[in-house]
Protein backbone atom coordinates (compact mmCIF):
# COMPACT_ATOMS: atom_id res chain seq x y z
CA UNK A 1 0.00 0.00 0.00
CA UNK A 2 1.05 3.64 -0.34
CA UNK A 3 2.07 5.69 1.95
CA UNK A 4 0.18 8.67 1.09
CA UNK A 5 -3.71 8.52 0.66
CA UNK A 6 -4.70 11.39 -1.35
CA UNK A 7 -8.47 11.27 -1.83
CA UNK A 8 -8.83 13.03 -5.12
CA UNK A 9 -6.60 14.91 -7.81
CA UNK A 10 -6.62 18.03 -6.49
CA UNK A 11 -4.83 17.73 -3.17
CA UNK A 12 -2.67 15.74 -5.38
CA UNK A 13 -2.02 18.68 -6.89
CA UNK A 14 -2.05 20.76 -4.26
CA UNK A 15 0.74 18.88 -2.42
CA UNK A 16 2.83 18.80 -5.56
CA UNK A 17 2.74 22.72 -5.80
CA UNK A 18 3.47 23.06 -2.48
CA UNK A 19 6.76 20.61 -3.04
CA UNK A 20 7.39 22.60 -5.62
CA UNK A 21 7.04 25.87 -3.87
CA UNK A 22 9.46 24.76 -0.74
CA UNK A 23 11.70 23.58 -3.34
CA UNK A 24 11.97 27.10 -4.64
CA UNK A 25 12.14 28.77 -1.40
CA UNK A 26 15.25 26.62 -0.40
CA UNK A 27 16.74 27.77 -3.47
CA UNK A 28 16.37 31.15 -3.16
CA UNK A 29 17.27 30.87 0.75
CA UNK A 30 20.73 30.28 -0.55
CA UNK A 31 23.35 33.11 -0.29
CA UNK A 32 24.99 34.19 -2.64
CA UNK A 33 28.51 34.24 -3.68
CA UNK A 34 29.26 37.81 -2.51
CA UNK A 35 27.79 36.98 1.11
CA UNK A 36 30.42 37.54 3.56
CA UNK A 37 29.34 33.81 5.00
CA UNK A 38 30.40 32.38 1.46
CA UNK A 39 33.79 34.15 0.89
CA UNK A 40 34.72 32.98 4.26
CA UNK A 41 33.75 29.21 3.80
CA UNK A 42 35.55 30.00 -0.13
CA UNK A 43 38.43 30.71 1.84
CA UNK A 44 38.07 28.03 4.28
CA UNK A 45 38.03 25.70 2.16
CA UNK A 46 40.93 27.36 -0.16
CA UNK A 47 43.47 26.65 3.23
CA UNK A 48 41.97 22.76 3.19
CA UNK A 49 43.10 22.63 -0.27
CA UNK A 50 46.31 24.55 -0.28
CA UNK A 51 47.36 22.30 3.35
CA UNK A 52 46.29 19.44 1.22
CA UNK A 53 48.44 20.07 -1.96
CA UNK A 54 51.39 21.14 0.97
CA UNK A 55 51.13 17.72 2.62
CA UNK A 56 51.11 15.55 -0.82
CA UNK A 57 54.45 17.57 -1.86
CA UNK A 58 56.00 17.02 1.26
CA UNK A 59 54.95 13.30 1.14
CA UNK A 60 55.97 13.30 -2.89
CA UNK A 61 59.54 14.85 -1.88
CA UNK A 62 59.91 12.65 1.50
CA UNK A 63 59.70 9.44 -1.48
CA UNK A 64 61.95 10.97 -3.71
CA UNK A 65 64.31 11.95 -1.30
CA UNK A 66 64.00 8.09 -0.08
CA UNK A 67 64.63 6.80 -4.02
CA UNK A 68 67.03 8.87 -4.38
CA UNK A 69 69.10 7.50 -1.13
CA UNK A 70 68.24 3.64 -2.00
CA UNK A 71 69.47 4.14 -5.42
CA UNK A 72 72.77 5.63 -3.87
CA UNK A 73 72.69 2.86 -1.55
CA UNK A 74 72.43 0.48 -4.77
CA UNK A 75 74.82 1.99 -6.40
CA UNK A 76 77.42 1.86 -3.55
CA UNK A 77 76.73 -1.22 -2.84
CA UNK A 78 77.24 -2.75 -6.46
CA UNK A 79 80.45 -0.47 -6.80
CA UNK A 80 81.60 -2.38 -3.91
CA UNK A 81 80.99 -6.06 -5.06
CA UNK A 82 82.70 -4.73 -8.69
CA UNK A 83 85.73 -3.74 -6.61
CA UNK A 84 85.61 -6.76 -4.47
CA UNK A 85 85.09 -8.78 -7.38
CA UNK A 86 87.89 -7.37 -9.73
CA UNK A 87 90.16 -7.59 -6.73
CA UNK A 88 89.25 -12.10 -6.34
CA UNK A 89 89.79 -12.09 -10.40
CA UNK A 90 93.41 -10.01 -9.77
CA UNK A 91 93.79 -12.46 -6.99
CA UNK A 92 92.98 -15.43 -8.98
CA UNK A 93 94.84 -14.29 -11.83
CA UNK A 94 97.71 -13.56 -9.72
CA UNK A 95 97.62 -17.17 -8.67
CA UNK A 96 97.53 -18.46 -11.63
CA UNK A 97 100.80 -16.57 -13.05
CA UNK A 98 102.85 -18.21 -9.84
CA UNK A 99 101.33 -21.57 -10.71
CA UNK A 100 102.31 -21.20 -14.35
CA UNK A 101 105.63 -19.57 -13.47
CA UNK A 102 106.34 -22.52 -10.53
CA UNK A 103 105.32 -24.93 -13.09
CA UNK A 104 107.74 -23.56 -15.89
CA UNK A 105 110.53 -23.52 -12.83
CA UNK A 106 109.77 -27.06 -12.08
CA UNK A 107 110.20 -27.83 -15.86
CA UNK A 108 112.62 -26.18 -16.54
CA UNK A 109 114.45 -27.87 -13.59
CA UNK A 110 113.78 -31.37 -14.66
CA UNK A 111 114.46 -30.64 -18.11
CA UNK A 112 118.30 -29.74 -16.53
CA UNK A 113 118.30 -32.91 -14.42
CA UNK A 114 117.66 -34.93 -17.16
CA UNK A 115 120.55 -32.95 -19.12
CA UNK A 116 122.98 -33.30 -16.38
CA UNK A 117 122.48 -37.03 -16.16
CA UNK A 118 122.47 -37.16 -20.28
CA UNK A 119 126.09 -35.31 -19.59
CA UNK A 120 126.96 -37.22 -16.60
CA UNK A 121 126.71 -40.51 -18.38
CA UNK A 122 128.14 -39.66 -21.39
CA UNK A 123 131.31 -38.49 -19.36
CA UNK A 124 131.46 -42.18 -17.50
Amino acid sequence: MSAFDYRNFNDRRQNSADAKAALLAKFKARPTLDDPEMIAKAKARQEVARARDERTREREAARIAAEKKAAEEKRAREEAELAAQIAREEAEAAAALERKNAELTAKKAARDARYAARKAKARR
